[in-house]
């Protein structure tokens, strides 16, 4: 059985969808970038297995428990998958936080921007959310300014559970 694309959102250029367990190859390509193994860390997602493994554990079952998640970036016309964006709700934030991921080809076009702007838009209209957070490397400066440009402040630096680096915790109160 063919499963049924549902479709979060669009912006002028590019739609937002949930992921399925047949985006087992865009994530190998995707989580295995070097921007995105040096900035969010390598989940050793390899093989289709490990890539339906991270896709149930984590984007499907979060719309299952929040009725969001980490979705799918498309090109509007074309419906390439070009990214990740989306909010996740983690166990140490007290908010959700925005994370997105794209691939180089198509980062430094202002994708990120448009959908991570649309994203908050979305998280206040539909899930009525007060507070969005997220959580970054000091040294990733392409996600801080795009942080900044959607009206993040940084808060203060924090560290994970059973970690030892630090992050930086940014906030954006919502109307």
């Amino acid at each position: 059985m063919e499963e049924v694309i549902e479709y979060v959102l669009e912006t002028e250029r590019l739609t937002l969808r949930k992921c399925v367990s047949t985006d087992t190859d865009f994530i190998i390509t995707l989580v295995n970038t070097p921007g995105w193994i040096q900035y969010i860390g390598d989940r050793n997602i390899h093989t289709q297995s490990d890539a339906l493994n991270y896709l149930v554990k984590g984007p499907i079952t979060s719309y299952e428990q929040y009725g969001y998640g980490l979705s799918i970036v498309e090109t509007k016309d074309e419906k390439i998958p070009i990214g990740l964006c989306g909010l996740l709700k983690r166990d140490y934030l007290n908010h959700p936080d925005i994370g997105y991921a794209y691939l180089p080809a198509y980062m430094g076009k202002g994708y990120a921007l448009e959908m991570a702007t649309a994203v908050v838009s979305y998280s206040q209209s539909v899930f009525s959310i007060k507070e969005i957070q997220a959580i970054t490397l000091e040294e990733n400066i392409r996600s801080i300014q795009l942080l900044e440009k959607i009206g993040m402040q940084y808060m203060k630096q924090i560290t994970l559970p059973d970690t030892t680096i630090p992050l930086l915790l940014y906030g954006l109160q919502l109307p």
